[in-house]
């Protein structure tokens, strides 16, 4: 089974208990400590007692300068209050902030999710969000960081880029990836009660991690990385080697890696684009099922008519079939001249001129 299967399942049995790892944590985190000095950082979607995130900014209270570390967890039993740790200052005496200082535990009136009116309190009095939320309300959780107007740094599925709601935040330049895992791939801890659901491969008895490849960073935090440009040195542009769209003034790119440098035309690439992506070197057009198409596919009784955008004139007409009703609003590539192939998922780019 694949681990992308796995990670989809997940989501739809909203089990969301994936922990990070502390070396993720360290990975990612370092690169952005000069925008944590003097700041509240607000972890709301960990249990403070195992939380990795809250042990490596306890660790790193000083060397990033923190004003203050919050974090607050869900608590699933409605008999049962959730309740906040923070930390500010040295409560031992012996002159550092680390892992050996004692919290302030306060009870808080909610469950702790971060939708509560409390945890958007506490998200209203912190500066940075920096969590692995749960993956099943990601659409959601981002919405609320950009409604109250938070830095941020989280975990997501990558498949959370390509959703309308957060694809827009992506277009516009608010919202980008992060460094991501190291080779793509991301391991976490999991309950043992739910290990049975894991493929071998997926799953590691030992380590009693799983394993997913499609899981990245996002953060609205500036780093080096998003200003660091694809090198398009020796792809030169021929129509003979990339595909045009019958329905769309474009051409398809498959591969990342084969992005022509001297093309200015929108080309349709991978969704793994967006981890190179630069705003200085391309513009992101859209995506590509919801671009708007220079030829119309359209139901027709028993046939699928193509009709021509502009002048609504009938092209040509096909039967009727299940996939190709299913087609809609995809790319598709031409072939004959007529409506081919679809591609896998695309996003629309054009590069910006030097």
């Amino acid at each position: 089974m694949a681990p992308n299967k796995n990670l989809q399942d997940a989501k739809k049995k909203k089990f969301d208990e994936f922990y990070t790892q502390r070396v993720d944590i360290e990975n990612e985190v370092s690169h952005y400590s000069e925008h944590f000095i003097n700041k509240v950082v607000y972890c709301n979607c960990d249990d403070p007692v195992s939380s990795e995130f809250w042990k490596y900014f306890v660790r790193n209270f000083k060397p990033f300068g923190l004003k203050k570390i919050m974090a607050t967890h869900y608590e699933p039993d409605e008999k049962n209050y959730a309740y906040k740790l923070e930390l500010t200052e040295d409560t031992n005496g012996d002159g550092r902030i680390d892992i050996n200082d004692e919290p302030v535990i306060t009870q808080i009136p909610c469950n702790g999710d971060f939708r509560s009116a409390h945890c958007i309190d506490l998200l209203r009095e912190s500066d940075i969000v920096v969590t692995n939320p749960p993956f099943s309300l990601i659409t959601e959780y981002i919405q609320q960081l950009i409604e109250y107007d938070k830095k941020f740094l989280i975990i997501a599925p990558f498949t959370a880029i390509s959703r309308e709601e957060i694809f827009g935040l992506f277009q516009e330049n608010k919202i980008w990836l992060g460094y991501g895992f190291a080779n793509g791939n991301a391991f976490f801890r999991i309950p043992k009660e739910v290990a049975k659901d894991y493929a071998k491969g997926v799953y590691d008895p030992e380590t009693g991690l799983v394993k997913f490849r499609n899981c990245t960073w996002i953060t609205n935090m500036d780093i080096p990385k998003r200003h660091e440009k694809i090198d398009l040195r020796g792809n030169y542009f021929n129509p003979e080697k990339y595909s045009k769209y019958y329905n769309y003034d474009g051409v398809d790119v498959p591969k990342v890696a084969e992005i022509p440098c001297d093309y200015y035309g929108h080309m349709g690439v991978p969704i793994t684009f967006m981890s190179q992506y630069s705003p200085e070197q391309f513009e992101i057009i859209g995506r590509g099922n919801s671009v708007p198409k220079t030829i119309i596919h359209k139901t027709n009784g028993d046939k699928i008519d193509f009709i021509d955008a502009k002048t609504n004139k009938l092209i040509y007409s096909v039967p009727y079939t299940v996939p190709e009703r299913k087609a809609g609003n995809s790319l598709r590539l031409e072939e004959n001249g007529k409506a081919g192939s679809i591609p896998y998922s695309r996003i629309i780019i054009k590069r910006v001129k030097d």
